[in-house]
């Protein structure tokens, strides 16, 4: 595969639209099974609550997982990321209830390298607070 967005269509400034992710118990169980980690933090709210924490939390590795999955959708093509790194900056609360939680991700086009490439910020909120700062990516386009 190779990426659907044209680097001669994209410009510094490109807003990419938001999208929102929504977080579920299931998907942090489902998440801890395929990653191996079985903290309770992300899975027993009594003993998230007995360590000091508000509620059950996403995985910051979850979350990371949320803002490269916005910017493959967005290139086209997973193989087209040729970096990508994060700063963990607040927890995503994820309450045992028919909402759970949602993780907020949009980006936009911060400069254009040769070699096709784009380094996309993103920015990644959940309830309000920053949960991902410092996030880049650095994706080479078609």
């Amino acid at each position: 595969m190779t990426a659907t967005v044209k680097y001669d269509e994209v410009e510094v400034g490109q807003q990419i639209p938001a999208v929102v992710y929504p977080v579920r118990r299931l998907n942090l169980v489902m998440y801890a099974g395929a990653s191996g980690d079985f903290n309770q933090i992300h899975w027993n709210e009594r003993f998230a609550k007995t360590v000091g924490l508000p509620d059950v939390i996403a995985h910051g590795m979850f979350t990371m997982a949320q803002g490269g999955r916005f910017v493959t959708d967005w290139a086209g093509d997973p193989a087209a990321v040729i970096d990508y790194g994060v700063r963990f900056s607040s927890m995503v609360v994820v309450p045992d209830d028919d909402q759970g939680a949602a993780i907020t991700v949009s980006g936009v086009v911060e400069e254009k390298l040769d070699d096709n490439r784009v380094v996309i910020g993103l920015t990644a909120k959940a309830n309000d607070a920053l949960v991902l700062s410092k996030a880049r990516a650095v994706v080479r386009l078609a």
